[in-house]
């Protein structure tokens, strides 16, 4: 399932995580991933790390992922806010310190560069971008907000996930004051003395957490957290299929340059004081576009897909509105096999009149049309402690 996600050819040597050598000793499969050196699996398998995490905790190794802080200049975090609304579709100024809010960077014609986090730190913005569009993000904070904000990456920080209903009893155990934390509460905090920031969210439809720590003392955290028997290490694999289960995009994949926030289902990040007629309404890239899509709709969406047979459907299968038609009307853009569900699940683009939840449409597949209902997103309830 993963092979198809690093899409890279650059040939020069991977990266590694300060994590890598645990991995390795840990029996983790390691496989090319965003230019670095990832576990796909450990010793356990895909299946029964998935599984895990719904019913425990997982540990996933995410420190190829960006780490960017925005400092203004002007010393006050509303400024910095300000300037990063002119790249962002969301109210980034409504973000009070110690909260964190999801967000989309925008090219000119609506299309997304990148999805990302933004946390409010009272003196600064900590931002969480994508792995293999950091460097991008970061020249384009550059080009765009340096007059404003100083942009500083932290590449000397590993960021760990911990996830599952077993996460918060499990990281309480070094970081009591966890427990009082609230989805998308962050901060920073001290985990077994170590200063961390944390916040408390994540990629796979569970409660859990990501912790951002100093990479010279990432590998004791891991250790200590993987100690717990309720914890166990996780790979790509099961990162992958716990993601699609809860509904959540892949950059690259399910949302890129060609779609919008509103074409992905994202809509609901876009609040209502940047929309038509909001108090800061548009002033970021493609506002035209993604602020017309909102008020009359898009061309096509982004919806939830359930194959009725056993065999999942792969990214790049072509839709069709019935088994005979030639005329295509969209195409898969995730998909796999849900282990919580023990059905295959995908997700994918549709034109909108054919995008009616309940409908059926269906996938050509060596050369057969098979059935797949539209079907609601997330698969599987997520479980976020609001």
């Amino acid at each position: 399932m993963l092979a198809r996600q690093d899409q890279s050819t650059d040939r020069s040597p991977l990266k590694r995580t300060p994590l890598h050598a645990l991995h390795v000793a840990s029996g983790g499969k390691m496989v090319p991933f965003a230019g670095y050196d990832m576990p796909v699996q450990y010793p356990a398998g895909v299946l029964r790390e998935h599984l895990h995490t719904r019913t425990a905790a997982g540990l996933f190794d995410v420190s190829h992922m960006g780490q960017i802080e925005l400092r203004p200049k002007s010393g006050k975090v509303e400024d910095a806010a300000l300037a990063l609304e002119r790249l962002v579709p969301q109210d980034i100024l409504a973000v009070a310190p110690g909260r964190q809010r999801y967000a989309q960077f925008t090219n000119e014609t609506g299309g997304i560069l990148d999805d990302l986090m933004v946390a409010n730190f009272g003196s600064h913005l900590f931002l969480v971008v994508n792995a293999a569009c950091k460097a991008a993000d970061e020249a384009h904070l550059r080009a765009h907000l340096s007059d404003a904000c100083e942009i500083v990456p932290l590449a000397d920080r590993a960021l760990i996930a911990l996830q599952g209903p077993k996460a918060e009893s499990a990281l309480a155990e070094f970081c009591p004051d966890v427990s009082t934390m609230r989805f998308m509460d962050a901060g920073p905090h001290s985990i077994g003395n170590i200063d961390c920031f944390v916040s408390r969210s994540g990629y796979t439809g569970e409660d859990g957490f990501e912790i951002s720590v100093p990479a010279h003392q990432a590998e004791s955290l891991a250790r200590a957290l993987l100690a717990d028997h309720d914890v166990l290490p996780i790979g790509l694999g099961a990162r992958d299929s716990l993601r699609l289960e809860a509904g959540l995009c892949l950059y690259g994949h399910d949302i890129d340059t060609s779609t919008t926030p509103v074409e992905g289902a994202l809509q609901w990040s876009i609040q209502k004081s940047r929309r038509t007629g909001g108090a800061r309404a548009g002033g970021f890239a493609g506002a035209d576009k993604i602020l017309a899509q909102l008020d009359a709709g898009a061309p096509q969406r982004r919806v939830g897909l359930k194959p009725e047979g056993r065999a999942p459907v792969r990214e790049g299968a072509p839709l069709f509105a019935d088994a005979a038609s030639t005329e295509q009307i969209g195409a898969v853009t995730s998909g796999g096999f849900g282990p919580s569900l023990n059905a295959p699940v995908a997700m994918g683009y549709l034109s909108s009149s054919h995008a009616t939840i309940g409908s059926r449409v269906f996938a050509e597949l060596r050369g057969q049309r098979l059935p797949l209902q539209i079907s609601p997103m997330p698969f599987v309830p997520n479980t976020y402690k609001r």
